[in-house]
């Protein structure tokens, strides 16, 4: 017993995640600098090319409402793959959460209804747990045994609960509930109509400035501030305290995380189900605040993009972050004037490929440097010969934007070393 634990590498394993390796983590002043040249650049399309909703307030405020979702499926991915259980199922588990804070929301208070869409989306994280913790199924399969079985039931409650007399008469259907109330939003006074009088000027940098930061003063949802609150938080909890590190123990070596004493059974149960409850919320946010009534096929596949959001932010809330606010970008730019915006971005998407090919050219990665040129060359003849872009490609936006980064950061993931692995409890003996 001692030989083992002795032999075992500590689970938090520090030496993979800094290093040589530590360039995969960007300091708080480099974030900035990233931000601020993607503004720089959005600046230079909106100049350019005249779309001058890219950067205005009003898609600020959509891209932010639609990141939200994407964000707390993601953040209940990150929940589980750091306790080394892989969650396919965040679908599924957002479909629950739509379709019980509609139903709660419509029949009682809307704060009632994100309660119960937490526990619907808590509900299928057992279930995953279950099945993946205590059963050892594949954690692949059990995940989209969920997403059939959460898309199955709530069409069937919704023919059951939404079709009855009463809720016909309140506007209800058996594939759409009721309207529910509205959670209150807040505005910044004072401050929101300056930066308005600031952006309709259309000063180069400075208006597109203000654009993104009135869309984040102005009609904030109070669930979307408790959305922010649950990164910070997680943050917190995962890195910051002896908790967060023996979960983290369990996604990384959970056989030296028991020989220390942890009970890794538990943990990953609180991983998944804590997973499943984000989800939900997130599922709660599509049905309560984006639309106020529940929808079937409402999640269109956000709880996938809020997957590869947590991928593309190497498993922390911080890049996370960014990635659901990538993500909700291109998926308000198919909402809101999408042909003319999105035209607009491909000579943005001309400039990251040709930079995308001199580094690699630079790194002597020659194959990759040709391929980013060549695919530069054929948006700038699609971009140079139309005015606008099908609306069928409008639609797929949000998807090819998911490809696309998934692609240009998948040499600089590192996800947790035992993420996914059957576990049983003395396997290490």
């Amino acid at each position: 017993m001692s030989a083992t634990a002795t032999s075992t590498p500590p689970p938090a394993a520090p030496k993979v995640s800094g290093g040589k390796r530590g360039r995969t983590r960007l300091s708080f002043p480099v974030i900035l600098l990233i931000i601020a040249g993607v503004l720089l650049a959005l600046s230079a399309v909106r100049a350019i090319t005249g779309a001058q909703d890219v950067t205005s307030s009003g898609q600020i405020s959509a891209a932010l409402s639609m990141a939200v979702p994407i964000g707390l499926a993601g953040l209940g991915g990150l929940w589980a793959e750091r306790a080394g259980v892989v969650n396919i199922g965040l679908e599924g588990m957002m479909i629950l959460g739509t379709f019980f804070g509609a139903w709660a929301g419509w029949q009682t208070d809307p704060w009632i209804g994100v309660a119960a869409g937490v526990l619907g989306g808590m509900f299928g994280g057992l279930l995953h747990a279950v099945a993946t913790v205590t059963f050892g199924v594949d954690h692949i399969i059990s995940g989209i045994a969920i997403n059939i079985l959460a898309l199955g039931v709530t069409t069937y409650l919704a023919k059951l609960w939404f079709n009855s007399e009463e809720a016909l008469k309140a506007g209800g259907s058996p594939k759409q509930s009721p309207p529910s109330d509205d959670i209150t939003s807040v505005t910044v006074p004072g401050i929101s109509d300056g930066l308005n009088w600031i952006e309709d000027h259309h000063w180069f940098f400075v208006s597109d400035l203000a654009g993104v930061l009135g869309g984040l003063v102005t009609n904030v949802s109070l669930l979307t501030i408790v959305a922010v609150l649950l990164f910070v938080m997680t943050f917190v909890v995962l890195w910051k305290t002896s908790f967060g590190l023996r979960l983290r123990s369990c996604g990384e070596n959970p056989i030296a995380a028991e020989s220390l004493g942890v009970n890794v059974y538990k943990y990953k149960y609180i991983a998944v189900i804590v997973s499943g409850g984000m989800a939900g919320l997130g599922g709660a946010f599509l049905s309560l605040v984006t639309s106020h009534i529940y929808n079937e096929g409402q999640t269109g596949g956000r709880g996938y993009i809020g997957l590869a959001a947590m991928i593309f932010g190497n498993w922390r809330p911080g890049g996370l972050a960014m990635g659901a606010g990538l993500f909700g970008f291109a998926d308000a730019l198919q909402l809101r004037n999408g042909g003319q915006s999105v035209h607009a971005l491909l000579l943005l998407l001309v400039v990251v490929l040709i930079g995308l090919a001199v580094w690699k050219y630079y790194r002597k990665n020659l194959v990759p440097a040709v391929i980013s040129a060549v695919i530069a060359a054929v948006v700038l003849f699609w971009y140079l010969n139309t005015d606008t872009v099908p609306t069928e490609f409008v639609t797929a936006t949000p998807y090819v934007v998911t490809l696309l980064v998934l692609s240009l950061s998948a040499q600089r993931l590192r996800m947790p070393k035992a993420d996914g692995m059957r576990y049983r409890k003395g396997q290490g003996k």
